[in-house]
């Protein structure tokens, strides 16, 4: 009896199904065997083996668009033939034809500890990729997928901003900074920010603005904008304080320093400033200033915050 099994991976936002049946060996001969070569198989047992993307991917070199495929491979004694069918509800491979392939290649399979039962798992995964793998009696057949993360993530983000979020500036500053902090599209980065300035200028998207110029190399618009962004009126503790860490969130820790520090000079008496500054410098793996600055704010923090600068404190080695 073979049971009906599936595997699920997500690779950034893009999530991979495979629906199958798994046959057992059953002390037969698999390959060449139960398993011809030079034939069309349904990689697996029962109906149709079915493989998902959510959103377009590369396999194995090859551009392919959301959607379910029928999975089939030809299995010879080198090199095996994967194909992904456009029709996916048929019974088996007994009904295959070649006019309905999306897309096949060859790769080659490799050798792997005796496994009863077929399956199919995710291996060698990455940020940006994974591999599938068919694996029955002692072979392997690994299928590397990659997924574009930043263009899946930005498409994402650019269809939220066509309902409701795309009338408040925050969504388009996400959007931006995203862009920004993966070097995806500066020239899109620099649109998105305006339209966020469009609607509320604010010290955080300015800030965005800036550093987006900076990394295409226009340092004097960028140091104009900062300045522009620290001189807009009714900027408070709070406002400063988050764009430090919205900067610390992005790897801009330097950056980060500076905003904390223009925080501690203009509120001096403020437990929060040097808290964060504390943090800023911990971050960086400046212990000994940062141990200094936690002290300090622990001496300034009202007692509902006390015991977790204590925490801080006595983890620091």
């Amino acid at each position: 009896m073979s049971q009906k099994a599936s595997v699920f991976q997500r690779v950034g936002l893009t999530d991979i199904v495979v629906n199958y049946h798994r046959p057992a060996a059953n002390k037969r001969v698999v390959w060449g065997g139960i398993v011809p070569y030079d034939q069309v198989w349904r990689a697996g047992a029962n109906e149709n083996t079915t493989i998902y993307f959510s959103t377009d991917v590369t396999v194995e070199n090859n551009k392919v668009t959301a959607g379910t495929y029928g999975l089939h491979m030809i299995p010879t004694k080198k090199s095996w033939t994967i194909i992904f069918s456009k029709d996916n509800a048929a019974w088996g491979s007994f009904f295959y034809d070649e006019k309905n392939d999306a897309i096949r290649f060859t790769v080659n399979p490799n050798t792997s500890e005796f496994q009863e039962w077929l399956s199919y798992s995710f291996d060698a995964l990455s940020a940006s990729s994974a591999t599938l793998s068919l694996k029955w009696e002692k072979l392997s057949i690994p299928i590397k997928i990659e997924v574009d993360v930043n263009e899946t993530v930005v498409s994402s983000m650019e269809k939220e901003l066509t309902g409701i979020p795309g009338f408040f500036w925050q969504g388009w500053n996400q959007i931006a900074t995203y862009a920004f902090t993966n070097n995806y599209n500066l020239d899109k980065a620099s649109t998105w920010v305006d339209r966020s300035i469009g609607i509320n200028k604010n010290l955080t998207n300015l800030m965005t603005k800036s550093l987006i110029l900076e990394s295409m190399g226009k340092s004097q618009e960028a140091e104009k904008i900062k300045k522009e962004a620290y001189a807009i009126p009714g900027i408070d503790e709070a406002q400063v304080n988050a764009l430090g860490y919205q900067l610390m969130g992005i790897g801009k820790t330097e950056e980060a320093l500076k905003v904390f520090e223009k925080n501690t000079v203009d509120h001096p008496d403020s437990w929060n400033a040097w808290d964060s500054l504390a943090e800023g410098l911990l971050t960086k793996g400046d212990k000994v200033k940062a141990k200094q600055l936690y002290e300090k704010a622990f001496g300034m923090a009202p007692d509902n915050q006390k015991d977790r600068i204590k925490g801080i404190l006595a983890n620091i080695k």
